[in-house]
């Protein structure tokens, strides 16, 4: 699982990480499917590397941390597949394993 770097709430599940390979504002990020306990901004339109694109900051329900973003919507359709994903950046995650 991977979870808030700063509190240790759960974030998501290891089957739910669609890719290691993105980019965040601050550093690496990875793309998840779907998450957990974390809220919703507003949307906003942001040009990011790949493309204008709708997406609503999201932060940590427990700490308050912002995480990383959902994708609302994508204005091109080669980027498409990301509507309705997460970004969340790595240096506010941590991955545990679930054996300990």
């Amino acid at each position: 699982t991977y979870s808030c770097v700063h509190c240790r709430a759960h974030l998501a599940r290891h089957d739910e990480l669609i890719s290691k390979s993105f980019q965040g504002s601050h550093g690496r990020a990875y793309l998840f499917n779907s998450v957990v306990n974390v809220g919703c901004g507003p949307a906003e339109q942001r040009l990011l590397l790949t493309g204008l694109h709708s997406v609503a900051d999201i932060f940590c329900q427990s700490c308050k941390t912002t995480l990383g973003w959902k994708y609302e919507q994508a204005f091109e359709s080669s980027q498409k597949y990301k509507e309705g994903k997460f970004i969340i950046e790595i240096s506010h995650m941590v991955k545990e394993n679930d054996w300990d």
